[in-house]
C-alpha cells in the first residue's frame, strides 16, 4: 500500500473546504474505537493543539461500567479528569459508507505526557526506539472471524434500525441458536462466498476506500468464517488499519444484517478466531530486511535458522524468552484462553520453526520464501486482541533480544513434531487470563521492564476486572450441569 502524502495544518482548510463536520477516534484498552463528530471549524481550532476528551474511556470496560479497583489514570479522584485528544493528520482518510465524511485517529496526551494506556501512544514509544537507531519495522496482519446473521422480527421489521439487533435476540434465545451467515466447513472455497457476494465484495471495496487496503480475503474453515490479510506496511500504520478494519466490517455488514464476530473462541468444537502477526525489521533509510542473511550460516545451530541474520536470531530469542509475561496483550479476554488448547491449530507453548504452524512462532525465511520476505509470523493473538498492543508487545520484547543480545533459548520444532509433544522444550503458556495476568504483574515481569510499571499496573488492572466479573458470572454451562443433579 503506497504511503499516503502527509497531511499539514496548512492544508487542512482547503482538504475539508467542501465539508462541515469531522469525525474523529481513539482507542481504548480493548481496541474499540471510541469518538466524535465534531463541525470543522471546532476541528480547525484543535488540530494542532488537540482538544478535551474524557478519560472515563480508560476508567471503565467493554461495556462502559467502570472498574471495581480505581486506576491511575481515570478515576473518581481526578472527577474523570479530561485528557487531551492530539488529532494524528496522518491518519486521514474519509468514510465512504459514510457520506466521505474526513476522519482522523487522535492519541491522548495528560497535559504534555503521552497516556501509557493509549493503544497508539504504547506501539509509538517502541517504534521509536528501533527508529532512534537507524531501523524501521514492518508488519501485517490477518483476522479471522464468525459472522452471524440474526433472524428478522415482528419488532425488528418495526424499527428504523437495518440490521435485527443480536442483544435482543439473545435476550430470548441462547447463544448457540445465533445462525452463521453460511453453513459447514469450507476454508478457501471461490464458491461460497458468492451467497452473499455483495456484502463479500462490499467490504473488500469499502477497504479500498477507507485506506485499509486487503491482501486476501477469502473463507476460513467454519460455518459463516471469512479470513483477512490486510495488505503489509509499516508497523504503526498495519495497527491503525487493522483497528479500523474492524469498523469497516461491522459497519458494512450492518447493511445486510449480518453480525461480525471477532472473539478468540464463538463456538465450542470449532477452531477459534486467530489474529496471526507477521513483524520484519528493515532499515530506516534503504528499507532493507534487516532479518535476511545473505551469506547461508554453515555453522548455525539448526538449518531453520540458516537464512537468519544475528539481529533476527535475537529478535526470535527476545520473543520466546518474554512471552509468556505478556500473554494478557496478545490474549486479553477470558474467550482466548478457549482458543489457546491442543489441536486446534493454535499454540499452547513457547514453540518455533521455520514455516512451523503449529508453532507460536513460525520464522518464514529462505530457502521457502523470498529474502525481503524474511519475517516472523506471531501466531498467538486472537482477532480478539488489541492490535497495538500485540505489535508493541512482539517488537518490544523482540528489541529487549537485540539489545542484551539474547541467544534463542530452545530448540526448533521440526516437521512432524507437534506443540506439546515430547519434543517441544518450551514452557506451557498461560491456561487462563488470571493465570497471564497473574505473571504479567508480577514485580519482576518482563512486561514491567520492557513497558514499564504504569502500563502495567494499569492493563494489568483492567484484566484484574475482567476475570472478577468471569468469576461472578453464573454461565449457561453451571444451569444445565447442577439445576436438577445437586
Amino acid at each position: 500500500m503506497a504511503p499516503a502524502e502527509p497531511v499539514t495544518l496548512e492544508a487542512l482548510p482547503d482538504i475539508l473546504q467542501h465539508d462541515t463536520k469531522v469525525k474523529l477516534s481513539g482507542v481504548d484498552v480493548d481496541g474499540m474505537l471510541r469518538g466524535k463528530i465534531v463541525s470543522k471549524n471546532k476541528f480547525l481550532s484543535i488540530a494542532k493543539e488537540g482538544f478535551g476528551f474524557c478519560s472515563v474511556i480508560f476508567g471503565w470496560d467493554m461495556h462502559d461500567r467502570t472498574y471495581n479497583k480505581e486506576l491511575k489514570i481515570s478515576n473518581k479522584q481526578n472527577g474523570y479528569r479530561d485528557l487531551i485528544a492530539v488529532p494524528d493528520l496522518n491518519s486521514f482518510r474519509r468514510i465512504p459508507w459514510e457520506g466521505n465524511i474526513p476522519f482522523f485517529l487522535v492519541s491522548f496526551f495528560d497535559e504534555d505526557k503521552p497516556v501509557c494506556a493509549c493503544p497508539r501512544n504504547l506501539l509509538k514509544s517502541t517504534v521509536d526506539k528501533l527508529k532512534s537507531n537507524g531501523y524501521n519495522a514492518m508488519a501485517g496482519a490477518e483476522l479471522e472471524f464468525f459472522q452471524f446473521k440474526v433472524p428478522t422480527t415482528a419488532a425488528d421489521s418495526a424499527s428504523d434500525s437495518v440490521a435485527p439487533s443480536v442483544a435482543s435476540f439473545l435476550d430470548n434465545n441462547p447463544p448457540q441458536a445465533l445462525p452463521p451467515l453460511t453453513e459447514g466447513m469450507f476454508g478457501y472455497s471461490i464458491t461460497r462466498p458468492t451467497l452473499n457476494k455483495s456484502y463479500y465484495h462490499g467490504v473488500y471495496d469499502a477497504c479500498a476506500a477507507f485506506r485499509c487496503d486487503l491482501e486476501g480475503w477469502h473463507t476460513e474453515s467454519g460455518p459463516g468464517v471469512y479470513e483477512a490479510a490486510l495488505e503489509f506496511g509499516q508497523i504503526s500504520e498495519m495497527a491503525d488499519r487493522a483497528s479500523l478494519f474492524k469498523y469497516v466490517v461491522r459497519s458494512v455488514a450492518a447493511g445486510y444484517g449480518i453480525t461480525p464476530c471477532f472473539m478468540a473462541k464463538p463456538r465450542h468444537g470449532l477452531p477459534g478466531n486467530s489474529g496471526h502477526t507477521h513483524v520484519s525489521v528493515v532499515d530506516a533509510a534503504s528499507g532493507a530486511n534487516l532479518f535476511y542473511r545473505a551469506t547461508p550460516d554453515a555453522d548455525a545451530p539448526w538449518p531453520d535458522i540458516v537464512h537468519l541474520s544475528d539481529l533476527g536470531r535475537h529478535f526470535l530469542a527476545g520473543i520466546l524468552d518474554g512471552l509468556p509475561d505478556i500473554m494478557p496483550m496478545l490474549a486479553p479476554t477470558v474467550n482466548s484462553y478457549k482458543r489457546l488448547v491442543e489441536n486446534f491449530w493454535a499454540p499452547v507453548t513457547v514453540s518455533w520453526g521455520l514455516e512451523h504452524r503449529a508453532a507460536s512462532v513460525r520464522l518464514i525465511a529462505p530457502p521457502t520464501a523470498k529474502p525481503g520476505a524474511t519475517r516472523f509470523e506471531v501466531r498467538v493473538p486472537g482477532a480478539d486482541a488489541n492490535p497495538y498492543y500485540v505489535m508493541a508487545a512482539i517488537l518490544g520484547l523482540g528489541w529487549r533480544g537485540v539489545e542484551k543480545k539474547l541467544e534463542i533459548p530452545i530448540p526448533p520444532l521440526g516437521k512432524g513434531q507437534d506443540v506439546g509433544d515430547s519434543a517441544d522444550q518450551g514452557v506451557r503458556l498461560a491456561r487462563s487470563l488470571r493465570e497471564a495476568t497473574e505473571r504479567f504483574v508480577r514485580p519482576d515481569s518482563i512486561a514491567r521492564e520492557v513497558f514499564g510499571d504504569d502500563f502495567v499496573d494499569h492493563f494489568g488492572g483492567t484484566r484484574e476486572n475482567e476475570v472478577r466479573l468471569w468469576d461472578e458470572a453464573v454461565t449457561d454451562w453451571e444451569l444445565k450441569r447442577y439445576v436438577e443433579t445437586v
